[in-house]
């Protein structure tokens, strides 16, 4: 799969629980979109959007979550 060619027309935008806090500077929300996880700037949905297979994301997630 080529997560360039993901369709994220419609998908839900979710944003970080972790952007609750008092500076919401540094914002990020994540769609999911079949195979693949999406992730944008909340402050710029407009930019650039970085899509990783669901596999590479979980990952992540193992790695970095708290």
């Amino acid at each position: 799969m080529a997560v360039s060619t993901v369709d994220l027309s419609g998908v839900r935008w979710r944003k970080s629980s972790r952007s609750n806090g008092a500076s919401n500077a540094n914002c990020v929300e994540v769609a999911f979109a079949g195979p693949a996880v999406a992730v944008r700037d909340s402050k710029n949905p407009g930019a650039a959007t970085l899509a990783f297979p669901a596999v590479q994301w979980s990952s992540f997630l193992r790695h970095w979550g708290s």
